[in-house]
């Protein structure tokens, strides 16, 4: 599966427009994490805790997002973002989405 954040594909061709693809992971933080987080946060600097809590829900996210693609039929996913929403106190939603394409390689 190919991905860009761009709107097209260097040495590509769109063939056909699938739809949007999205992924959506929501997570919580844990007690345990939360307090390590907190012994972190007096030292000062990046909150590595929640840096893995983070990069693992975008991780998860981005793979949804190409099972759903790939659910479409696509073959890539053009204009990648992130977004992410507090949904409550301590639960994060986090939402990869794309366009869905299908392309192919430009014969030169």
């Amino acid at each position: 599966m190919l991905v860009t954040t761009t709107n097209d594909l260097a040495g590509y061709r769109i063939v056909r427009h699938v739809g949007v693809a999205r992924g959506i992971v929501v997570r919580s933080r844990n007690i345990i994490a939360g307090f390590g987080a907190f012994l972190q946060t007096i030292r000062g600097g990046n909150i590595t805790i929640y840096t893995k809590l983070a990069e693992d829900a975008r991780h998860d996210a981005h793979e949804a997002l190409l099972a759903h693609a790939r659910e479409l039929g696509a073959n890539a996913v053009l204009a990648l973002r992130y977004d992410a929403n507090e949904i409550n106190a301590g639960v994060t939603e986090v939402l990869a989405y794309g366009t869905a394409v299908v392309v192919e390689p430009v014969q030169q």
